[in-house]
């Protein structure tokens, strides 16, 4: 019997989860090669099967490309170092671990139906190189079959969904969301130089040959220390969060999607944040989110389909507006130029920010779907191109949400009003001023709907303002005869429909 002992030197691969501490993967690759003698190397490779289909002025590029520069920092702290490549994965990590002779790659889990296709070719590749690929659960608190019915189903309603969560989750007397003690292992992270050449993309010019503006950025500041920035100023708001967050004038979000999204906080932490605060109303309405956002990537998991198909089949009988009149109308959507002040002030913040506020998402997507009878794919994919926090799971649960074809989604009778809900959310029309400005001059009570403002230069062709493009009330009818195909909902009384 062969007793030599085997060094085993592990390749930790960044995707979804830009930072060091509480980083599941990072920790088992570390801890492996710790305990083996071995060494941990990392890399990030900037996937141009992605890159290829954005937009130039992309801020996500930049967000992902400023917290690198910050990783790389942390890492050369504790004496690594960060590989930057550029290209398809399926070939670059399987070449790099070869390279660098590692015994293994380490990754954490990915379930976006694209992502898993990856990841398992890069596996197979690997297995193909005696290299094994080990993948772990970090994005989420609970996952894949980790929630389920005492009859051992899945979930499709959030309500008992959320009930076995807290209940799974106050009975693991925290082992859920303890951090992973990636500090113990750091020792094992390699001095070595890499063997690719890793100067280039530290520098500006870098963005550029990828074919990106290198000075379209977000608001939101980038990496862990823009994260911890952003926790500590919510932390400060939380209690309130429930009293503010329907809000788009004043600030009332965490705004830590985009941080969840690219991994550069740990949900674990934020977890613990609000739990610790979960005697206040406030608290208790913000995990209900992070529990939705859970909800969403469990149901990705277990209905793949969904994610381009409707995930109540009957409502992909539904007949969208197709033809010359309907992209009319999704132009006029997707510029802020619909005539109905609160969906224009959303798209207009969501163009010139890459950020939309919660409430105006569901109330952006409602216009589009049910007032303009256009299918929510298209409205989703505009959103991907879009949000700064883009998550297919929760952008897809958000639509399906808002065209009643989802899990537990608004009943399709639900038709949100514009000027309802701009007169109940932004009241004083401060949001809407801040992104139509062309609409200041009017009171509070006309700049929801200016058309009514008896103002000759609102509605007519010397404005730069536009009428509406479509009558609601009609709309509204028009939605319910279109929906009126899926089955079981056609018998609803439109007299006793009422809106929101």
């Amino acid at each position: 019997m062969n007793n030599e002992h085997i060094n085993m030197n592990t390749l930790f691969w960044f995707r979804r989860d830009l930072r060091v501490l509480d980083n599941a993967g990072l920790y088992h690759a570390l801890k492996q090669a710790y305990i083996s003698g071995g060494t941990t190397q990392c890399v990030f490779v900037f996937d141009t099967g992605i890159l290829q289909h954005l937009p130039k002025k992309d801020r996500r590029v930049r967000f992902i490309w400023d917290s690198l520069l910050e990783l790389d920092a942390i890492l050369r702290g504790y004496g690594g170092t960060l590989t930057v490549l550029v290209g398809n994965p399926i070939e670059l990590i399987p070449s790099l671990a070869k390279t660098l002779k590692v015994q293994a790659v380490y990754i954490n889990h990915d379930d976006e139906p694209q992502s898993l296709i990856r990841d398992a070719a890069v596996a197979n590749i690997l297995i193909a190189q005696q290299q094994q690929l080990y993948s772990y659960k970090d994005h989420v608190v609970f996952e894949r079959n980790e929630i389920m019915s005492q009859q051992n189903k899945r979930y499709s309603v959030f309500t008992p969904y959320k009930n076995a969560w807290i209940k799974k989750l106050s009975t693991g007397n925290s082992f859920y969301t303890q951090a992973y003690p990636v500090d113990r292992y750091t020792v094992a992270f390699s001095r070595s130089t890499p063997t690719v050449d890793n100067l280039l993309w530290q520098s500006k010019k870098f963005l550029n040959q990828l074919g990106f503006d290198e000075h379209y950025k977000m608001l939101t500041p980038a990496g862990v220390s823009g994260a911890n920035f952003v926790l500590n100023d919510f932390i400060n708001r939380m209690e309130n969060y429930a009293n503010t967050r329907n809000f788009p004038a004043i600030k009332g979000p965490s705004y830590l999607s985009v941080h969840l999204r690219f991994g550069t906080i740990s949900v674990r932490q934020l977890v613990n944040e609000a739990l610790q605060r979960i005697q206040t109303e406030g608290a208790m309405v913000w995990l209900n989110e992070l529990i939705w956002r859970d909800f969403y990537h469990q149901i990705m998991h277990h209905h793949p389909q969904a994610m381009t198909q409707s995930f109540k089949p009957d409502y992909d009988r539904i007949v969208w507006a197709t033809g010359d009149k309907a992209e009319q109308l999704f132009l006029a959507w997707s510029e802020g130029k619909t005539g109905y002040p609160l969906v224009d002030a959303a798209q207009r913040q969501l163009n010139q920010t890459g950020y939309m506020h919660n409430r105006l998402r569901m109330v952006s997507a409602c216009f589009l779907v049910k007032d303009l009878g256009i299918d929510w794919r298209r409205g989703e994919a505009y959103f991907a191109q879009h949000l700064n926090d883009f998550d297919l799971a929760a952008n897809n649960g958000g639509w399906q949400w808002a065209s009643s074809s989802g899990c537990d989604a608004q009943p399709y009778f639900r038709i949100f009003n514009p000027i309802t809900q701009s007169e109940k959310f932004d009241e004083k029309g401060i949001f809407i001023r801040r992104y139509v400005p062309e609409l200041a001059s009017l009171n509070n009570k006309h700049i929801h709907a200016p058309w009514l403002a008896n103002n000759p230069l609102f509605g007519k062709t010397n404005t730069n303002y536009p009428a509406p493009i479509i009558d609601h009330a009609q709309a509204r009818l028009d939605t319910l005869t279109r929906y009126a195909v899926v089955k079981k909902i056609g018998n609803v009384k439109i007299s006793l429909i009422k809106e929101i």
